[in-house]
């Protein structure tokens, strides 16, 4: 008896139900969760469909291509002992996630009397840290027209720090044009680095500076500090370089002077050039190791 072609749908429909039936399935609500960091997330691994009363369930992390188990033989295992558990009846619940916990988990639920005995799920945990304060570098003091670098970095947060600048507590803008109070600024500023440049500061560019670091997880701050704007006093420059050349020719003309009335000439007297004196009666003449020196001492004439 031939079978008509809605008697097939329904067949079909038939054995897909049943084969699905006997299929272990997982699903998730979220394969990309993230956390911020000392907080606590799940991982959720649903079963969808299973006919094995006692499934094999197991957790792995997979770091830098590496797999390690975190759930093995109805335990918590690994850098994850005593800060995870399994929520019924395959979610990975951690408590106190840490940087070192950003990693793909995958999900593995074994169930021998189905059909389909294994399926697998990935989930790619993001754990959010916080920066920590910058390191602010800032000059104290800078004249008129010179150029000038303000620096702002740390290497914490995660993910990357984006940077922002302040200055007498009021943001600087990415671009000088876009506000009038920076309109005449000669700067730029890069928000992935921290660096903020000024080609030919003003007086008005004087103030307290501070930056701060943010990202998804929060933000921190540096102190602020003071850099001050200076004119640079032509006037004093020259004076001071006559004043310096003036002393200078008056000690050279000084030393000049000195050599031609022969201040600094000397004599030195040499055991060659020493005429030592003549001898007396009873007295004869001795030297020293000092050169030029001599003692006398007694003599006796027989």
């Amino acid at each position: 008896m031939a079978l008509t072609p809605l008697a097939c749908v329904l067949l079909l429909l038939s054995m897909q139900c049943y084969i699905s039936t006997l299929a272990v399935i997982l699903k998730t609500t979220n394969a990309k969760p993230w956390v911020n960091e000392f907080e606590s997330i799940e991982l959720s691994c649903m079963i969808e469909s299973i006919t094995t009363s006692n499934p094999r369930i197991e957790w792995k992390k997979i770091k830098k291509g590496e797999p390690s188990y975190v759930y093995f033989g109805k335990e918590i295992a690994g850098d994850l002992e005593k800060r995870a558990r399994i929520r019924e009846p395959a979610s990975l619940f951690i408590l106190n996630a840490t940087r070192a916990d950003t990693a793909d988990y995958r999900c593995e639920v074994t169930a021998p009397n189905d059909h389909k005995s294994f399926d697998e799920i990935l989930i790619s945990l993001t754990v959010r840290v916080k920066p920590v304060v910058p390191r602010c570098s800032v000059p104290k003091s800078v004249p008129v027209g010179k150029p000038a670098e303000l620096h702002c970095l740390e290497d914490e947060g995660y993910p990357r720090s984006q940077y922002q600048w302040f200055r007498n507590k009021e943001e600087i803008p990415d671009d000088p044009k876009s506000s009038p109070k920076f309109l005449n600024s000669t700067y730029t500023l890069s928000g992935e680095t921290g660096t903020l440049k000024f080609s030919a500061v003003r007086k008005e560019d004087a103030g307290e500076y501070y930056c701060r670091a943010r990202n998804e997880a929060g933000f921190s701050e540096c102190g602020a500090q003071m850099m001050e704007v200076y004119d640079i006093n032509i006037a004093g420059i020259i004076l001071g370089v006559v004043i310096v050349v003036t002393v200078l020719l008056c000690i050279t003309v000084g030393i000049f002077c000195a050599y031609k009335r022969g201040y600094f000439t000397s004599q030195k007297q040499t055991g060659n050039n020493y005429k030592a004196p003549a001898k007396g009666d009873g007295l004869d003449y001795v030297r020293t190791e000092d050169e030029g020196d001599f003692r006398h001492k007694s003599s006796f004439v027989i």
